[in-house]
């Protein structure tokens, strides 16, 4: 299954969709997803685009929210020393 995530400018996935909804919603247009996801400003126009589109393909939807829940794991074991690295004062 095909599944379109918007990334906000820090990498965090904020929305996502399917290829169905995609479809239905957004005219099947990546760009009008990502148009949409973007704030609007007090003069009804979009704030300049930060973020991005991924396309993804997964099985089922366990494994779509397996990825999402994991994204970040490997910030959190940096600064937990979980793996063979040396954490550092910033």
């Amino acid at each position: 299954m095909k599944y379109y995530v918007y990334f906000d400018a820090y990498g965090n996935a904020r929305r996502t969709v399917s290829a169905s909804e995609l479809a239905e919603t957004y005219q099947n247009d990546p760009d009008m997803f990502l148009e949409a996801m973007c704030r609007r400003g007090p003069d009804g126009d979009t704030d300049p685009i930060s973020g991005h589109v991924g396309t993804l393909n997964f099985n089922n939807q366990k494994e779509l929210k397996d990825y999402l829940e994991s994204l970040g794991d490997e910030i959190d074991g940096f600064y937990k020393a979980e793996a063979d690295n040396r954490p550092y004062n910033f």
